[in-house]
């Protein structure tokens, strides 16, 4: 998606050879016309399928997985990563270790809000190591929930999470895909390019 890309050369900051920031329009402050057209290009790429919810984790999954549930008219359901006074049982639970924080957190979704009769598209901002999306994966499997694919926003392909998601079946739909980030430069896979 080349109006992400832009913007990633534009205005990310790589921070290491493994840490991009892109919070001036992603994950801190939300630019929301970009939302839009990454909801409308994950709509575009799963057309085919017919998703009933939009499953994500907080808080950064949020609003790309808002504005596809918007585009295709499917609700979104997000898993908590803190415990809530009014959520706190009939619960379907997941660890997940965040790469960036290095931490580990149990993560949440209510079974009020997904079910075996569910198609579900998990969305997510970046994708390294794959901990979040696996968590998500056991949360639809626990609810007997059909996956139908994961959206990635932003895809770290010199990390091993999509490999072994992929080897394992799952269709990752990634909208960039960064090669490397090596010498404080974004190097993009180029079409086609694994």
């Amino acid at each position: 998606m080349e109006l992400l890309k832009d913007k990633i050369e534009q205005e990310g900051k790589v921070l290491s050879d493994t840490v991009l920031k892109v919070d001036s329009f992603l994950n801190h402050q939300i630019d929301p016309l970009l939302m839009k057209a990454i909801g409308e290009e994950f709509a575009n790429l799963y057309a085919e399928e017919v998703i009933t919810k939009v499953l994500t984790i907080e808080s950064s999954g949020i609003a790309p997985a808002t504005f596809l549930g918007l585009t295709i008219g499917a609700p979104v359901v997000f898993a908590r990563k803190r415990k809530s006074l009014t959520l706190t049982d009939n619960l379907y639970s997941a660890k997940v270790h965040s790469f960036t924080k290095n931490e580990t957190n149990d993560i949440s979704v209510s079974k009020n809000f997904l079910c075996a009769d569910d198609n579900v598209i998990i969305i997510d901002d970046f994708l390294a190591n794959g901990e979040a999306v696996k968590g998500l994966l056991d949360i639809a499997e626990q609810a007997g929930a059909h996956v139908v694919g994961v959206g990635i926003v932003i895809e770290k392909g010199f990390q091993d999470g999509g490999k072994m998601l992929r080897e394992q079946g799952v269709r990752i739909e990634s909208l960039a895909r960064i090669k490397s980030l090596a010498n404080g430069k974004v190097e993009f896979f180029e079409n086609g390019e694994f």
